[in-house]
């Protein structure tokens, strides 16, 4: 395990110039905006209030306020993050999402410091912020940097976030920043009418921070965006498994599996050592223009959907074509599998069509159904959002969106299309 700093291994920032800080801030709040994770005026106030570098003294200033930087403050004993202080891009875009107004009532789940202290300067005098987490030494760490940055009035409190915190409740938000698999009842129990719950939520192994507002008895995606967070931890903890198909050293690829889903790991990592077939879709992307919701969309009609995860030097010897830390999108049977890739259409690199590479005895008609998919997307739905709905475990089938199902513990997922 590698321990959250400890208060006195925190370093002083006596010698932060005010200037540097005021430069920095503005820096961040423009560059937010431009990548509209702030779109209204309520985050950024908040956003040019809250002196991020107090929260993440390890790191130099210019890296406490770039967009897309996170810092790990805990790893587990295999190293893998545990807490880490979000890029702010995500917290300004999950705040926004949130719609969080003065007066509220917030409860936080997943402990930082700094985004408790931006809930702080949303809710303003006459509303509360209640931060819980179930790790000590992540507690202990918010306590010192919350009152040293002015923000003592933060309720911190050490508790499983599958249970929320009933004492303090009913809450108007309640903001997840810890990778969720699941809905437990607490959140939806504390729930004031008219409440809104924001959450990194894994569906199929994909992840989106999700707006749900209730209805009913049912919570209904009014919007959802691209993240990564690090898991939960406690009764709710249900993390995605890797099967390896290729175990060389710094070279390996594996596929990324969630709950239910399920792979003949051994003849696919035969498969991965045949030939590759390859199909084009003649579906193009711009070089900075955003495909998650391609995914999405495969990841909803696709029965075989996994994620095919590896490290670059596996690209680098040619035995994939695609590398992505979240994961790239594959559709695998029994022996044999494909996945998403894209090629550039010109020299200057700003344009890419996207294609699919196989392998295996299937690997044909498995490319040439995922290419279809492809081609469909960008036909009928490439402007799309989709409908993810949440329903109580008991709903029956039929009274369901037609759809991707996804069954949990607590809640049946639908994702659908228009």
């Amino acid at each position: 395990m590698v321990p959250t700093p400890a208060a006195d291994a925190i370093p002083d920032q006596d010698d932060v110039r005010p200037e540097d800080v005021a430069r920095l801030s503005e820096q961040l709040v423009r560059e937010l905006r431009e990548l509209k994770a702030i779109v209204t005026p309520e985050v950024e106030r908040a956003v040019r209030a809250v002196p991020r570098h107090l929260f993440v003294p390890e790191v130099p200033l210019e890296k406490a306020y770039a967009a897309e930087h996170h810092y790990v403050t805990k790893k587990d004993e295999h190293g893998v993050s545990i807490s880490s202080v979000s890029a702010a891009r995500v917290q300004a875009m999950m705040l926004e999402q949130a719609g969080v107004r003065p007066g509220m009532r917030v409860l936080e789940i997943g402990s930082s410091g700094y985004n408790a202290a931006l809930l702080a300067e949303l809710v303003g005098k006459d509303g509360e912020v209640v931060s819980i987490d179930i790790d000590p030494g992540v507690l202990d760490r918010a306590r010192q940097l919350l009152p040293a940055a002015g923000y003592d009035e933060v309720i911190l409190l050490r508790a499983d976030g599958e249970f929320g915190a009933p004492q303090y409740a009913p809450f108007d938000r309640i903001i997840v920043t810890a990778g969720a698999w699941d809905i437990p009842p607490a959140w939806v129990d504390q729930l004031a009418p008219g409440g809104r719950i924001v959450v990194p939520l894994r569906m199929r192994g994909l992840t989106r921070s999700i707006a749900f507002d209730l209805d009913g008895d049912r919570l209904v995606a009014r919007d959802y965006q691209l993240c990564g967070f690090v898991p939960m931890q406690g009764v709710g903890e249900n993390r995605t498994s890797l099967v390896l198909l290729h175990g060389a050293k710094g070279e390996e690829v594996g596929l990324r599996l969630d709950e239910g889903q399920q792979v003949n790991a051994p003849a696919l990592a035969r498969a991965l050592h045949q030939p590759r077939v390859e199909r084009w879709s003649n579906v193009t992307v711009g070089g900075f223009e955003p495909f998650d919701n391609l995914d999405l969309w495969l990841a909803t009609v696709l029965d075989g959907f996994v994620l095919l995860t590896a490290k670059p030097q596996a690209r680098e010897r040619g035995l994939v074509a695609s590398v992505s830390p979240l994961g790239v999108a594959t559709l695998a049977d029994d022996d044999s599998f494909a996945y998403r890739t894209v090629r550039p259409t010109s020299e200057e690199r700003t344009l890419f069509e996207f294609g699919v590479y196989g392998h295996g005895p299937n690997a044909d008609a498995l490319a040439d159904h995922l290419a279809e998919q492809i081609r469909l997307w960008d036909r009928d739905h490439r402007q799309d959002q989709a409908r993810i709905e949440a329903h109580p475990l008991g709903t029956p089938a039929e009274e369901l969106p037609a759809g991707r199902l996804i069954d949990k513990r607590h809640r049946r997922i639908t994702i659908s299309w228009p």
